[in-house]
């Protein structure tokens, strides 16, 4: 594949990648698209990394939607202050936000999720699964979990903007791009009336 500079500059933008490191994955993929995924998982390697940096910095943003009866508050954590202060991690906060008040998630990841919600769903599906045959039970109930996780956790909800995408993706793309954890520490979703 012939790297030409402005490919390394897409793929940049596109990924949020340094540019030595979009130049490499260029060079070890056979195409455009193969080299965003090899950076996408580069990125997620490095988030586990950084994950165990402590977060205490950052911001606390709001999202009041059109016609002021949906609002947001959102807190947002960062490694320092440097980083809560630029425009880029505002940016993400700001769109996490209206995710938030778009999607209504009512957690932040899966392990906010209490155990006993966890187990009435089981036992709901359990129900509606009973007539599939025995070894296909596990598959189809793991199946179901997954899409209640997908329904119920913001990082595991795809991204409103580009459903392709899971919230959890657009963080670490942020991460990969601004070199420190960030974390989603906790939300309130307000709706008039409720």
């Amino acid at each position: 594949m012939n790297i030409t500079p402005d490919e390394i500059k897409k793929l940049r933008d596109q990924t949020g990648a340094g540019m030595m490191d979009a130049k490499k994955a260029l060079q070890e993929s056979a195409s455009f698209q193969d080299a965003v995924v090899y950076l996408r998982k580069k990125g997620h390697a490095s988030l586990a990394k950084k994950a165990e940096r402590s977060a205490k910095e950052g911001i606390i943003t709001s999202y009041i939607h059109a016609g002021d009866k949906v609002g947001v508050l959102l807190e947002l954590n960062c490694e320092t202050d440097f980083v809560a202060r630029n425009q880029e991690f505002k940016e993400l906060g700001n769109e996490i936000a209206l995710h938030i008040a778009a999607a209504s998630p009512l957690y932040v990841s899966r392990e906010e999720v209490p155990a006993n919600a966890i187990d009435n769903e089981k036992q709901i599906y359990a129900e509606q699964i009973k007539d599939k045959p025995a070894n296909m039970q596990e598959q189809i109930m793991a199946g179901k979990l997954e899409k209640y996780y997908e329904q119920v956790c913001l990082l595991d909800q795809p991204y409103v903007r580009e459903p392709d995408k899971k919230v959890k993706d657009l963080v670490a793309e942020k991460v990969g791009k601004l070199g420190e954890n960030i974390q989603v520490r906790r939300f309130v979703r307000f709706v008039l009336g409720v």
